[in-house]
């Protein structure tokens, strides 16, 4: 079964950039492009011809969206293989149903709200927090020359090699899944794989010994994390992997560590139990902070 990348659109200027990054993720793939437009409002297909003008607005503004969305990208990749389709579902259901077939899916990482608002803050981090599948948030005006080093004298461009992929990297409970996805990307790219580590030295300040006990979690770190690279580099013998160990939260050290990226994968921990699931406090920390896209891969 071929899983096609799936872009969610609204007509917002998020949604087109998160269809155009998945265009061009699709290219790098080998995979067709399924955009797809939820709108839950208005009368069903079907409806008879003499219904009222105004409870069809919402219909013809859904097909505008979704027609607007096709042609732009089929314009810009005219040898990609696009589909798209009307879904008439709320935004977040729309989405997990989509996830759930997709090799990954696209969204806006901020959006407006209201009728037929696809790519909301709320949309994006209810239907992150759930999805059991990767999903790539891109925020307004990214460009495919954000995604490639500028030329030597500084100017943007497409034609350049791509720029890093960052990837943060848990040595205590490392993931297979993030992994894979990030020296994936990385190869797809054929750009180097920026994996970066933080480590932290609690009440280091107040130990007599916290100079020593800190160069010792430093090494250790460090050696940790080249062990757990180490497969993935004989995987992936084409992708130069640079090893960053950090002290400092997660998020404070990923932040920096992903500018000037291409791309930056966070794993994601499924919950299973709890109530109303979350993205965590990292996670939610990068979707609002990072400028690249962020993929956020779940795993057990």
């Amino acid at each position: 079964m071929i899983r096609p990348v799936v872009a969610g659109v609204d007509g917002s200027s998020e949604g087109f950039a998160a269809a155009d990054w998945a265009a061009r993720e699709a290219l790098r793939r080998g995979l067709p492009l399924r955009l797809v437009h939820a709108w839950e409002a208005g009368l069903p297909e079907g409806a008879p011809a003499s219904a009222p003008p105004e409870l069809r607005a919402p219909q013809h503004h859904a097909r505008h969206v979704l027609r607007t969305a096709l042609d732009r990208v089929g314009e810009r990749y005219p040898q990609l293989t696009i589909t798209a389709e009307q879904v008439n579902r709320l935004p977040v259901p729309a989405l997990l149903a989509e996830s759930a077939g997709a090799e990954l899916l696209a969204i806006g990482s901020q959006g407006p709200t209201g009728l037929g608002g696809f790519v909301s803050g709320s949309v994006a981090l209810a239907t992150v927090a759930r999805s059991e599948r990767p999903i790539v948030l891109v925020r307004d005006g990214t460009t495919a020359e954000d995604e490639h080093q500028p030329e030597a004298d500084g100017t943007p461009s497409a034609r350049t090699p791509c720029r890093e992929v960052a990837v943060a990297v848990d040595v205590d409970e490392p993931s297979d899944d993030v992994l894979a996805f990030a020296f994936r990307a990385a190869d797809l790219r054929r750009a180097p794989l920026r994996a970066v580590h933080a480590w932290h030295l609690p009440f280091a300040h107040a130990l007599p010994d916290a100079a020593e006990r800190q160069a010792r979690l430093r090494d250790s770190a460090a050696h940790e994390l080249t062990e757990l690279l180490l497969p993935w580099r004989e995987k992936f013998p084409k992708v130069p992997v640079l090893e960053i160990c950090h002290e400092g939260r997660p998020a404070h050290v990923l932040v920096p560590a992903a500018t000037n990226t291409s791309l930056l994968v966070v794993g994601l921990r499924r919950h299973h139990t709890p109530p109303t699931p979350r993205t965590g406090p990292v996670a939610h920390a990068l979707i609002h902070q990072v400028r690249c896209p962020v993929a956020l891969v779940p795993h057990d």
